[in-house]
Formats: C-alpha cells, sequence, structure tokens
C-alpha cells in the first residue's frame, strides 16, 4: 500500500514540474520571441502573463495538495 501512495506522490510530483516548465518555457518564448516578431500589442503580453500566472497558480495548488498527501501519509 505504500508503494502504491509512493507512487502517486511521484507522479503528481512530475505533473506538477512539468506544468510549471511548461508554463516559463512558453511565457519566455511568446513574450520575449513571437509577440515582438509578430507584432502584437501590449494587451496580448498581459494576456500571455495571466495565462502564465494561471498556470502557476494551478501548479501551486497541486503543491499544496502533494504536501498535505505526503504529511498525511506519515501519520
Amino acid at each position: 500500500m505504500n508503494s502504491d501512495l509512493d507512487k502517486r506522490l511521484a507522479a503528481k510530483g512530475r505533473h506538477v514540474s512539468i506544468v510549471i516548465a511548461v508554463t516559463m518555457v512558453l511565457w519566455v518564448v511568446f513574450n520575449l520571441f513571437l509577440g515582438p516578431a509578430l507584432g502584437l500589442p501590449g494587451r496580448y503580453a498581459l494576456l500571455i502573463d495571466f495565462a502564465a500566472l494561471a498556470g502557476l497558480i494551478y501548479a501551486g495548488v497541486n503543491i499544496i495538495q502533494l504536501r498535505r498527501m505526503r504529511r498525511d501519509s506519515q501519520g
């Protein structure tokens, strides 16, 4: 049973790390390269910033869930 919980914790941790990494890479690519190359106005940059913020909030909520799962499994 403990092995199953360890696998779930590891999978959730990998999921969170992938979400954070992809969010940051896309944010940098859109803000530094694609936005200026396409000549997008500043309001689109703000939209991209809000999308990145939403991804990071999602990751933060999952990190809190992960910490609670770990704490509950330790007793």
